[in-house]
Parts: structure tokens; sequence; C-alpha cells
């Protein structure tokens, strides 16, 4: 590292589980987010900050007024122009250094299975089961780590599925694809702001955790917050050993 960078890093640096070789780990890291709304917005900005090596950032939606109640990262002026050029201006304001590649697109099964190839850890921040259930088959097939997060109201959710664990389970354990969930989207069903804020904290803590291979992370455990009363519970999560995703399943004998 140069000198700027000892001193833009410098409280980092001062950790014991982190230093100059764990620092120097996060500048040669790779991170994908998919979403760069309520939960992607603090998530990128902490990541960039943190001295990321290269953000891979993914929204295919245009910045809207009613956006910006939330999604910190972007701005009255960025106001319909696309999310991943606005958070791209903005992480470039906080970091110079951060190579930011900007993907203004719907990243499908196929686009996804490439990108998860390119990084050290995904985070989701999508809002929508489709894609969080494409992001964990591409997790899943790549075996790498994936930061979940949600939101919705009053209430939150993040967990860690360590896909390149075998007795880890996946998203698919805990929300099975084609099950009684339902998309909750926030035009419809209202979020309060600063939950994102905590949850998209979380998330980004979790992934610097995984990139750094200290603490203990997520993985097996599902965080849920009740932001009227801020409460957490911690849920045990379970492999499911019949997951169509992750399970290991069995020929029948004959």
């Amino acid at each position: 590292m140069n000198d700027d960078q000892l001193l833009r890093y410098s409280r980092h640096i001062l950790l014991q589980q982190v230093g100059i070789h764990g620092q120097e780990r996060l500048i040669e890291s790779r991170a994908l987010i998919i979403g760069l709304g309520g939960l992607g917005s603090p998530v990128t900005m902490y990541l960039a900050a943190s001295g990321i090596g290269k953000l891979i950032i993914c929204d295919n939606d245009n910045v809207d007024l009613t956006n910006l109640q939330r999604q910190i990262i972007h701005n009255t002026e960025t106001i319909d122009t696309s999310k991943a050029c606005s958070a791209k201006k903005s992480i470039t304001k906080i970091n110079p250094e951060v190579n930011v590649v900007a993907l203004q697109e719907y990243v499908d099964k196929k686009r996804l299975l490439q990108l998860v190839t390119e990084v050290d850890v995904v985070i989701d921040a999508s809002d929508n089961f489709t894609t969080r259930h494409a992001i964990n088959q591409a997790c899943v097939t790549h075996k790498k780590p994936l930061v979940s997060g949600a939101v919705t109201r009053f209430e939150g959710q993040v967990t860690v599925f360590d896909l390149s664990d075998v007795n880890s389970p996946c998203y698919h354990c805990l929300f099975p694809k084609g099950g009684d969930n339902e998309d909750m989207r926030c035009a419809v069903m209202g979020v309060f702001a600063p939950l994102v804020g905590i949850i998209g904290c979380v998330q980004a803590s979790e992934a610097l955790k995984i990139l750094l291979s200290i603490g203990r992370t997520l993985n097996g455990r599902l965080l849920l917050l009740d932001g009227l009363t801020m409460k957490w519970r911690s849920v045990k999560l379970n492999k499911d050993p019949a997951c169509m995703v992750c399970g290991i399943r069995k020929l029948p004998t004959t």
C-alpha cells in the first residue's frame, strides 16, 4: 500500500483482526452486489469505503423520487438516470481507488452464472424471489458465499449462506421455490427508511468478515429484526437434505 492508502485505511489497519495484511486482502477482493436500492445503498457505500478492490454492481432500474427516502446512494440530481450509473458516481466520490463495474441490466440465470465466477463474495440486495433464487442457484453452482438481506415495513432479516461448506443451507432451504412466499415490494407495503440501513450495514459487515476470514459469520443463523421494538431474534438454519438446489438426493434402491 502507498502512503495515501495507509492513511485512508488506518482505522482498519489498527484493528488486530485486520492489520496491513487484511487490508491488502480487501484491496485485492472482488464483490458482486445485486440491487442498488435500500439495502444495496449502504452495502455498496461501506464496501467501497472499506477498500474492496473491485465492485460489480447491478440494477436495471432508474432512480425515482420515491427511492430517495431510503436509497441513500442516490440523490435528487440523479432522478431518472440509471441506478447503476448513479451508484458508481457516489462510489467514485467516496473512494476513487475502487474499480467499479456498473451494469444497467437485469441479470438472468445465465448472466449470474458468469458474474459469480468473477468474485469472492455475493451480496443479494434484490427485492424479489425470482432474482434471489437465481442468485442462490449461481452461488451453489460455484460454491460462493452469499450474504442475503430483506426488509419490509418495520421488519428485517439477514443471513449468510456459505456455499463452500457442504453442510451449509442455501436460500432455497429457507424459502423453497414455489412455496407460499410472496414478494412484498416497498411500493405496495411501505418500508421504514432506517431499517434498510441497519440490515444493509449488517450485510456489509458479514461480507467483510467473509473476505477477511475473521469472526463468526451468520452462516446457519437467520437474524430477524423488529424495528418497532428494536428486538433481534436469532433462528438456527439447517440444511434441507431434500433441497432441490443444494440437497443430496439419493437414488431409489432397487
